[in-house]
């Protein structure tokens, strides 16, 4: 039967009584309440009204099978969760918009456990009195890093803040020109001391700070000597920089603490794994550092966390800062983070079990045989429209870690091929409305899609998403 273009009117439009008792809405108010679909189709209608309005409104619309399509429609857009998985396949490994590091799926029982069961989160269970959520995970921060306590907050950026406002209100706080970094969101170094109420004496010049320099600004003002790692940038060439042990040693001789905004924060030598050096937190411990704060969704390959540890009577004193209470972590991120500081009392097994270890340790050869694994359904799912190639690419750890660094890796190109081709920047906002989003990278006309990321179990779905693409 033909379409009815006939136009139509408002008045033609049937009621929403009579459509929520028509047998066509039966399927979506089985798997909707009626609150949800009254909502929907009070939205359908609006939007019919306004196509009757403007003459575009024809009778083929407004049948109840169509509207009801119209409806499941919305309701499957309004009810999809914003929160979706989707595939990295950008080349970046901790990748901040994605959410940085992947919890080892170990973990799930016990981040479920404290989910959905009552937790002796701040109850501690030999005295029966009040506990602090930093025992949990206190003894293994100690362990790991040789530090003398810790404590942790909801972020680096809050652990830096918490340190300057508890240790540096009101006072001096030294650092290099060199290492005033700007993170992700336009957020400064300066601009966090400053919300913290201290005031930041700078030192040196960008390229080249001598211990000197610090030692000229030391006054009775001076409250803390600090670095900065310069996890997002590297300077090259002619430069200099003051090492910890001789900041530390300054700092005891002067009687000012020193604080390091370690930034990734690695608890193991990466070497071990055949990847770029980073300063472990151990070793900057064992180098003299008062205070060490750093990510736990970074190379540690945790939950998003602040962690500082250091001199007892310095944490002490931040935990008794009215912000700590503002800046603390909830229960899934305790039991997350306990489970995987854990991991590392067996460093032989990490490179398997902790997840963002075994990203950045695939090797080029196993990378490059999943690309050719992929490169035909790829291909066939895309017609003639576009070239699959199999390509070397470079990955990067991201977050700010070993910004110089790159990881040889492999993946699949995906270039226009001829007339036909509908537009590689086409091709990618179509992957990113996928139901489970494929998100790579767009550079010399083509789409670069890097495996490194790919998770061998997720091959399957991977596979599904392309299937639904069409043509």
């Amino acid at each position: 039967m033909p379409p009815d273009v006939t136009p139509a009117r408002a008045a033609d439009i049937p009621s929403l009584d009579r459509l929520l008792n028509d047998t066509d809405f039966a399927p979506a108010l089985s798997r909707f309440s009626r609150t949800q679909v009254t909502a929907a189709l009070r939205e359908t209608l609006a939007a019919l009204r306004q196509q009757a309005m403007l003459g575009e409104l024809h009778g083929d619309a407004l049948s109840a099978q169509m509207i009801a399509r119209s409806v499941d429609a919305r309701l499957q857009q309004n009810t999809r969760p914003r929160l979706r998985a989707v595939f990295n396949l950008t080349g970046t490994v901790l990748h901040t918009n994605l959410g940085r590091a992947l919890l080892p799926a170990a973990l799930q029982e016990s981040v479920l456990r404290a989910l959905s069961a009552p937790v002796n989160l701040e109850y501690d269970l030999s005295s029966g009195g009040r506990g602090d959520r930093d025992d949990v995970v206190e003894p293994l921060l100690r362990e790991l890093t040789g530090a003398e306590a810790a404590t942790v907050v909801n972020n680096n950026a809050a652990a830096v803040l918490l340190v300057l406002n508890t240790l540096a209100n009101r006072r001096e706080v030294v650092v290099s020109r060199g290492e005033l970094v700007e993170i992700g969101g336009a957020f400064r170094i300066p601009d966090v001391m400053r919300s913290a109420g201290s005031k930041l004496i700078e030192v040196g010049t960008t390229n080249r700070t001598h211990v000197s320099d610090y030692s000229d600004a030391v006054s009775a003002r001076t409250a803390l000597l600090m670095k900065v790692h310069t996890s997002n940038y590297a300077i090259t060439g002619y430069t200099s920089s003051v090492g910890i042990d001789e900041l530390a040693q300054l700092g005891r001789a002067r009687g000012v603490p020193v604080v390091v905004d370690l930034g990734s924060g690695s608890l193991l030598d990466l070497a071990r794994w055949g990847l770029p050096k980073e300063p472990t937190v151990r070793e900057v411990i064992a180098a003299g550092a008062d205070l060490v704060a750093f990510s736990g969704d970074k190379l540690m390959g945790g939950p998003q966390a602040g962690i500082i540890v250091g001199r007892a009577d310095l944490i002490a004193r931040l935990k008794k800062n009215p912000l700590k209470r503002a800046l603390r972590v909830g229960k899934l991120t305790v039991a997350a983070l306990e489970g995987v500081l854990a991991l590392y009392r067996a460093p032989e097994l990490l490179a398997e079990k902790l997840t963002v270890l075994r990203l950045l340790t695939r090797t080029v050869s196993e990378i490059e045989t999943q690309s050719r694994r992929l490169l035909a359904p790829v291909q066939a799912s895309l017609g003639d429209a576009f070239e699959v190639t199999a390509s070397p690419m470079s990955s990067q750890v991201g977050s700010g870690a070993l910004p110089a660094d790159r990881l040889p890796s492999f993946g699949l190109r995906l270039r226009p091929s001829g007339a036909r081709g509908f537009g590689v920047a086409r091709l990618e906002a179509r992957l990113r409305a996928l139901p489970r989003p494929v998100i790579g990278r767009l550079a010399d006309k083509a789409l670069w899609l890097d495996l490194r990321c790919l998770e061998v179990e997720d091959e399957a779905e991977f596979q599904a998403q392309w299937s639904t693409l069409g043509r």
